[in-house]
């Protein structure tokens, strides 16, 4: 791995090895969803919690700062939307170039495994894999399942894992499951947990998320559960000590209920 290569990844992954991505860039096929109707003002408090932020090239230009020392990791899949026929039939969207315009430090897509559009998203990855490989940039592979949750299986994430291993993706976003260890365990690069829609209490989070990382998760890519929460920064806060200073979820909540105490 050469080092420019290296020197991005460690950009977005902390010396300890582990990582908090926050994605906002549900609006590429959701329009302006829950609590993201203006980007800008929704991660403003989250920045200084975030190692990394996932996003468009669109709302990285008109809504990030760009005084921002938060690394970037650039969204350049998309053209479907949650009113189309079939969110897995994706194209690539945005050029290597455009992601050096944007100083981005890894680019990220979305892989459609057993829809009738995965050859196409798996050839999608890997071009992105060839031309990024030529500039030192990371791709993350998101292993997305549109909208057939009941696949979230281990059986079938550690099949899209290692499928975008094998094409050369450096980290992959996947959701979490049950026997998460058995995906991490077949998967020979980083992976990270996705959230999905929003949980019905806030500890169910903070359990999934410990036992993720217990089961070999170097972190999460966390957006709607953190943003659309009411009290986000007590949250982010809280998902940030059981990724960076090892805590439990229980411990984790004691966080998220004292931080939201001093709020109020």
């Amino acid at each position: 791995m050469d080092w420019g290569m290296k020197n991005r990844l460690s950009q977005i992954i902390k010396p300890d090895g582990k990582c908090l991505f926050m994605p906002i860039d549900h609006g590429y096929f959701l329009g302006p969803t829950s609590k993201l109707e203006k980007p800008g003002e929704t991660i403003k408090p989250l920045l200084p919690y975030s190692d990394a932020l996932f996003v468009t090239r669109g709302v990285l230009r008109s809504c990030v700062p760009p005084d921002t020392d938060v690394p970037i990791i650039l969204r350049v899949s998309g053209g479907t939307s949650i009113v189309g026929k079939d969110l897995a039939n994706e194209g690539i969207t945005t050029s290597i170039q455009e992601a050096i315009r944007l100083n981005a430090s890894a680019v990220g897509l979305s892989v459609f495994i057993g829809t009738d559009y995965e050859r196409q998203t798996l050839l999608n990855l890997s071009e992105l894999v060839n031309e990024a490989e030529g500039y030192g940039i990371p791709v993350m592979a998101v292993t997305a399942v549109g909208k057939e949750l009941e696949k979230r299986d281990a059986r079938y994430l550690s099949l899209c894992c290692r499928i975008a291993a094998e094409l050369g993706a450096k980290v992959v976003k996947t959701y979490w499951c049950e026997d998460f260890d058995k995906v991490t365990n077949t998967c020979p690069v980083p992976v990270v947990i996705a959230g999905g829609p929003k949980t019905e209490t806030d500890f169910e989070v903070l359990e999934f998320v410990y036992d993720g990382m217990q089961k070999g998760a170097i972190g999460v890519n966390l957006g709607r559960n953190i943003w659309q929460n009411p009290h986000p920064v007590p949250m982010i806060k809280a998902i940030r000590a059981i990724i960076h200073e090892n805590a439990t979820a229980k411990e984790a909540n004691k966080i998220y209920e004292s931080e939201k105490k001093r709020k109020t």
